[in-house]
């Protein structure tokens, strides 16, 4: 239990009395920070503006501008599915944001920060995310310091709300920050620029992969949410799990995959080389100090290891099967089911594990690559066929046996050999930009624990 005397001049500041504001080692950091060698200002003192959008009715449309909440802006690719469009949407300005500027989580998860990079000026951000607009400081600067573990204690330190924390503009602006010399900005923010530069290669490759297998598979897919249909009790009886159930078979994903498969040659998942697997249930024994364990909902974050939770490195069974190894591919198989994440070499580095609610799938197939596969199972009828899949009322899920029945169309090794390097070329650029990120904000940490030794 933490105790501590609190004079009353300082309640009177900062009119808080709640114990945990007291208590919490952002105060701690504070001090740290006055150490500055440099000086030190306030965050209102080196940005132009810090603002979030207030509250507002969405209609969302099919089509338009990309629209991301707070969770959406961390992660890998920016598409949340949500789509609005400028004559709907009322001082639709004020949502748009620009290259350079930090994006701060501000309500239910706070603290989290994004760099803006291109990418994400293309998109409208919710209410739920400040924004953060540089002025007298280098952009990656204000951005890997706030991103820092110190950066991160002051913000969540100011929090108030006891259902849904909050974080408001006026508490970021009162923030300190050290007067770090130009040079040293420039070294940070040279790193930053790099990173978000690479994680636009990475996407532009991505999706030129996926527009390769597109063209050669050429499927014509289009979702449709409500239908009827009549289905003979053959097919039924020839159908993986015998299902009865609409979703599993008035989908089209499926009608997809019938007609593709009858026309093109193919196998299953199961019977390339290679493996599906999954790990049991274990007891998990956190620590704070340990082994990063990535769960479900973190993997398709652009760095989850920031916010994941540590596991006893002695306590924790099936260590070997849980390891995330580079060009393994996870497939989501609970809850949300079917979501697809191809590991990159920082895994690994990290000697990161993985929740046993993700399954794995490794492949060393010369012409199913892996590369192959992972674009493959991003192919927007594929996951539809995935979704068949799920049985579970309460909690949806799928098992290996399910992965390993997908269908995979067979590529010509010239297909095979143009997704894989460009894949190759997205896991490079990946891997790159989040060790540029973490060099940066490396950094700053660093520089600021040569004041308190």
């Amino acid at each position: 239990m933490k105790q501590q005397i609190v004079e009353a001049r300082f309640i009177r500041t900062t009119l808080r009395f709640d114990a945990k504001f007291h208590l919490s080692e952002g105060l701690i950091v504070r001090s740290t920070i006055k150490k500055s060698p440099y000086g030190n200002s306030l965050i209102s003192d080196v940005t132009s503006n810090i603002y979030c959008p207030g509250i507002f009715r969405r209609n969302y449309t099919k089509s338009g501008v990309p629209f991301l909440g707070g969770g959406d802006i961390q992660k890998e690719e920016l598409d949340s599915g949500k789509y609005l469009r400028a004559k709907s949407t009322p001082n639709h300005e004020i949502l748009a944001i620009k290259k350079g500027w930090t994006l701060v989580t501000c309500g239910g998860t706070i603290g989290d920060t994004v760099f803006a990079n291109n990418l994400l000026a293309k998109c409208w951000i919710s209410q739920h995310v400040m924004r953060v607009i540089p002025h007298k400081i280098k952009e990656g600067m204000l951005f890997s310091y706030l991103a820092s573990n110190y950066g991160k204690l002051l913000l969540t330190t100011n929090t108030y709300g006891s259902v849904i924390p909050t974080l408001n503009a006026s508490n970021i602006a009162n923030l300190p920050i050290p007067n770090f010399p130009e040079e040293f900005q420039e070294r940070v923010d040279s790193l930053i620029q790099e990173s978000a530069r690479l994680r636009e290669e990475a996407t532009d490759a991505l999706e030129k992969a996926k527009e390769v297998l597109s063209k050669y598979l050429n499927v014509s897919f289009r979702k449709e949410y409500f239908k009827t249909a009549s289905v003979s009790s053959v097919d039924v009886w020839k159908s993986l799990q015998h299902r009865l159930d609409p979703p599993a078979i008035m989908n089209d994903g499926v009608k997809s995959m019938q007609d593709i498969t009858e026309r093109m040659s193919h196998t299953t998942i199961g019977h390339i080389k290679g493996k599906v697997y999954r790990p049991g249930i274990f007891k998990r024994n956190y620590v704070s100090n340990g082994i990063p364990y990535i769960k479900g909902s973190e993997i398709f974050l652009a760095n989850p290891f920031r916010r994941c939770d540590q596991l006893s490195r002695t306590l924790t069974p099936f260590i070997d099967e849980m390891s995330m190894k580079e060009g393994q591919i996870l497939i989501t198989c609970a809850g949300s089911v079917g979501d697809i994440k191809l590991i990159t070499k920082e895994y690994e580095d990290k000697k990161s594990i993985g929740s046993q609610d993700i399954i794995r799938l490794e492949s060393s197939d010369e012409l199913y690559t892996k590369e192959y596969l992972f674009v493959y199972l991003q192919q927007p009828f594929v996951y539809d066929y995935i979704q068949s899949m799920k049985y579970g009322s309460v909690i949806e899920r799928i098992e290996p046996f399910h992965v390993e029945s997908i269908p995979v169309i067979e590529p010509t090794k010239e297909i095979c050999e143009e997704i894989t390097n460009i894949v190759r070329h997205y896991m490079d650029y990946t891997y790159r930009a989040f060790n540029c990120e973490e060099k940066a904000i490396s950094m700053v940490e660093q520089e600021i624990e040569k004041w308190n030794n």
